[in-house]
């Protein structure tokens, strides 16, 4: 399985060695013929603004469609979760977005940069002990729609969701030495 992590910009490095440590094939991705190639792709976390208008420019938002509407599994964190919700409350008018998860979300809900933590929480899913999540200018979602399934939430907010083969998270775990959610978003495939 060769697992992509879209590079435009975020955190690329961190994903590529979580993903060396299961001993997964994995690859940085730019290209719409990269995104394709792939059997997976993570959207890292960043400035969805910004990667959503990279994704515009380099022409990677319909690839990215045609490889979920392939059946294969899209992970997206923070910035990446953003860019996959098909509503994004309080959004610049010219904030690009792929449309593909039936959740609502809202950036930087727990704060500035100065207010980013790490906590552990239940993700269900995940067995053993709970997943230390690094929440940065973290979003939230607000809503889910349609088939939508919450996997974890902190302080009564939905941090983690799946839809079939699209796994949104609002914090980092590449940023950790737990594995753990990367083997389960390998797994989905």
């Amino acid at each position: 399985m060769a697992v992509g992590v879209l590079s435009v910009q975020g955190a690329v490095r961190e994903h590529l060695e979580a993903l060396a440590s299961l001993g997964v094939e994995a690859r940085p991705v730019r290209t719409p013929q990269e995104i394709a190639a792939s059997n997976a792709l993570i959207i890292p976390g960043g400035e969805s603004t910004t990667i959503g208008k990279l994704m515009a420019r380099y022409g990677l938002l319909q690839p990215v469609r045609d490889l979920v509407a392939a059946g294969k599994p899209l992970m997206g964190t923070c910035a990446g979760m953003i860019l996959m919700a098909k509503n994004i409350q309080n959004s610049a008018a010219d904030q690009p977005s792929l449309t593909l998860m039936g959740i609502t979300v809202q950036r930087n809900a727990f704060g500035r940069q100065v207010e980013s933590f790490e906590t552990d929480i239940e993700v269900k899913g995940i067995d053993g002990r709970p997943v230390r999540a690094v929440f940065i200018r973290a979003p939230i979602i607000t809503a889910v729609n349609g088939d939508v399934e919450v996997l974890a939430t902190h302080q009564g907010r939905i941090v983690a969701a799946r839809q079939r083969n699209m796994l949104a998270l609002a914090f980092h775990p590449e940023l950790t030495d737990d594995s753990r959610v990367h083997e389960y978003f390998v797994k989905m495939g």
